[in-house]
């Protein structure tokens, strides 16, 4: 495989779960993936809980802003192979039509950034976010997918959201 593949991490503000992915997957996918992310109705920021737990972790911030999901959908945007919904608003909104036909899936994670209380409470709602975004990640990283057939290639993703 020589492209990799690209995945966009869609949710309602883009500031929390869907940045978390992004990184996460830019991160540990190597040269197989590169994942972006964005919202239906953007933050317009970057939460600075997911900022502080990705440099914590050692994962680039570099780059990383709230922005729409039409920027993917319009013309010079990638050709997305994977689209995830991780928020259960984005998943049940009408999205643009992505060119190429992606692989779309639901991995619903509850919103970190709607969490109130103690700073450390809402620490260890991104935490929780980021260890269930990391652990689909992996499973995700861990398929043969240049190799499977069509309905698998869309049925995995779809079971790995459920987990």
């Amino acid at each position: 495989m020589n492209e990799p593949l690209n995945v966009l991490f869609l949710c309602t503000g883009n500031s929390a779960r869907s940045i978390l992915a992004e990184a996460y997957l830019n991160s540990a996918g190597g040269r197989r993936f590169r994942a972006y992310s964005a919202g239906s109705h953007p933050a317009g920021k970057v939460n600075p809980f997911a900022v502080e737990l990705l440099r914590e972790r050692g994962i680039s911030t570099e780059g990383l802003r709230s922005k729409r999901w039409d920027e993917f959908a319009g013309p010079g945007a990638p050709a997305l192979d994977y689209v995830f919904t991780v928020c259960d608003n984005a998943a049940g909104e009408a999205c643009p039509l992505w060119p190429g036909q992606p692989v779309t899936a639901h991995w619903g994670v509850p919103d970190p950034a709607a969490v109130g209380g103690s700073d450390e409470d809402k620490r260890r709602a991104f935490l929780s976010a980021f260890n269930t975004l990391s652990s689909r990640i992996r499973l995700l990283l861990e398929l043969p997918v240049e190799k499977l057939d069509a309905r698998s290639r869309r049925k995995l993703p779809e079971d790995i959201g459920r987990r």
